[in-house]
């Protein structure tokens, strides 16, 4: 193989786990028995691994009593709680495919994804924010030609586990034994911005190993208690979080039922947690509380920055500021379990703010061009393709999207730029969608936000692309300002002005807040939307008369 080339491959110390998702649990229980599992603040829910196992098989009990057999669909639709994570583990004992619901969708997303998957059961919260989800799930029961249970945690939870009775203990063990690791055991919908979702099939084996080796470069043991308040619904919350702490006998620890930055500080503090997790807008809320000095965040040691490029500055304030020295940023989609790389601890500073880290344990990964398809060579951007135990089983019901990201050689297209360094470190630099085309240069929204970043007056800021007659594109950013602080935006001009005319941004909208996914992406396809209706005429405007 060229060493030239943009193509690495991970080796490890450890051998990948052929064990379902319910074998592994047993094994951290027969390990760790009296070490506490899962801690719900908002519940003062507390339980230890011998409990967790417990009530998981109790909940496992009450899936077969209504029927319910191995790869059925069971849809979950609520923000983060104890059941969730109780159903989690309970459904992957007995096969039971676990269908997550995001806790945004309306009444036509929902009744899409319950006939796409065929769902059986769905399992969910009264009500989240303004969503009434029993009253949403009743006003699409009589479309649902498969949907026959409709348990609603706040009412119908304690009894639906009473069902369970009349299983067993050896019944549920003769079902838990006909479980392979290659059988699927999550669904999670992308998020559909380009057409209907599509439901990323998972397995156990994808998705416990993900978990196992992200927790193994965070050096995870017993002793740690890791703070998670990214949604469950999520690769993030359920994979990064629940399963890298399960496999490696680690405390889950639930702040609230959705992100506040103030109830996720007061976690960590409390239950003494050595790990946080969050997305770069979460890390942002944090550090910008106005009491955020009056959090104790001295037990912490690491934790994982993901779901979107993480900012050089951010980084190094949650370094510095919030005693995460360790911490490690972790790159991937849930199409690949999700992660692909993990930066590992005691790599240089500059390999630890600026890059996604290197391939995971037993992955592969090239870097192609998008045209010809050829490896590139290190250092040249393209594409970004994973291949190994990661990539996922298929889109439920549709080969066509199948066929369309994973190639004949098993490789996983993630649509993604990326760059490789002569040590095999990656470097995300956008989506080949959101790469912005100026009069034939491309430019790269991500090395203008690295660039904004370091102004000591912005708080947060995204950079998209909006259409010009005269040059294709034109660059404008969305800045959220520190508060109590005052730019212009004649200020901001002047402070672009070190970088090439091109990048800078012509456009600048202030904002106090960004159009988010309930996971804490931004949108840029809805900001892109909301600046050319603003900019429309404006924009014409100034073609016509230059």
């Amino acid at each position: 193989m060229n060493s030239n080339l943009s193509y690495s491959s991970g080796a490890s110390n450890y051998p990948l786990l052929g064990e379902t998702i319910g074998e592994n649990l047993k094994n951290t229980v027969a390990k760790f028995p009296q070490r506490e599992a899962l801690v719900c603040v908002e519940q003062n829910y507390r339980v230890t691994y011998t409990e967790f196992y417990h009530q998981t098989g109790m909940v496992a009990k009450s899936l077969l009593s209504i029927g319910l057999k191995k790869g059925d669909r069971v849809g979950i639709w609520a923000p983060n709680r104890a059941e969730w994570v109780l159903l989690q583990y309970a459904t992957a004992r007995v096969g039971i495919i676990l269908v997550n619901l995001n806790p945004a969708y309306r009444e036509s997303e929902l009744e899409f994804v319950l006939q796409q998957a065929e769902i059986s059961a769905v399992f969910a919260s009264l009500q989240f924010k303004t969503s009434e989800y029993k009253k949403m799930l009743n006003n699409v029961k009589p479309n649902s030609k498969t949907l026959e249970h409709v348990i609603i945690f706040e009412e119908d939870w304690d009894n639906f586990l009473q069902l369970g009775d009349d299983i067993t203990t050896s019944e549920l063990q003769q079902v838990e034994q006909s479980i392979q690791f290659d059988d699927a055991v999550n669904i999670q919908y992308t998020s559909g911005t380009t057409g209907f979702p599509k439901g990323v099939t998972l397995t156990h084996h994808n998705l416990l190993n993900n978990g196992f080796f992200i927790g193994i470069r965070l050096n995870y043991s017993s002793k740690d208690r890791v703070c998670i308040p990214v949604p469950f619904y999520h690769c993030f919350g359920m994979v990064i979080g629940n399963l890298a702490c399960t496999s490696h006998g680690a405390c889950m620890v639930i702040p609230s039922s959705s992100f506040d930055p103030s109830l996720t500080l007061n976690a960590v503090e409390t239950e003494k947690c050595t790990s946080l997790y969050g997305v770069p807008t979460m890390f942002i809320a944090e550090l910008d509380l106005p009491n955020f000095d009056r959090f104790d965040l001295s037990s912490l040691r690491t934790g994982v920055m993901a779901g979107s490029p993480c900012p050089i500055e951010i980084m190094k304030k949650v370094q510095s500021k919030m005693n995460m020295t360790e911490v490690s940023i972790c790159y991937g989609m849930t199409e690949t379990s999700p992660v692909s790389t993990q930066t590992i601890i005691g790599t240089p500073l500059d390999k630890q703010v600026s890059t996604v880290g290197t391939v995971q344990d037993h992955l592969e990964l090239k870097i192609i061009d998008p045209v010809t398809g050829d490896i590139v060579p290190r250092g040249i951007a393209g594409e970004f393709c994973t291949r190994g135990y990661s990539v996922m089983q298929k889109y439920w019901n549709n080969p066509e999207a199948t066929a369309k990201v994973i190639d004949e050689n098993n490789w996983l297209h993630s649509g993604d730029l990326a760059t490789m360094d002569s040590e095999g470190y990656i470097n995300i630099t956008g989506r080949i969608k959101d790469i912005i085309i100026r009069g034939g240069e491309n430019i790269s929204p991500k090395e203008i936000e690295d660039f904004l970043y370091k102004n000591e007056s912005i708080s947060d800021v995204q950079v998209i692309g909006v259409p010009s007659i005269k040059f294709g594109e034109e660059v404008m950013a969305w800045v959220k300002t520190k508060d109590g602080v005052s730019i212009t935006e004649d200020d901001l001009k002047e402070y672009c002005l070190s970088i090439a005319h091109f990048k800078r941004p012509k456009y600048w909208k202030f904002v106090s807040e960004f159009p988010m996914t309930i996971s804490g992406k931004v949108r840029k396809v809805e900001m892109r939307e909301i600046s050319i209706k603003e900019l429309g005429l404006e924009i014409a405007q100034k073609v016509k008369t230059s």
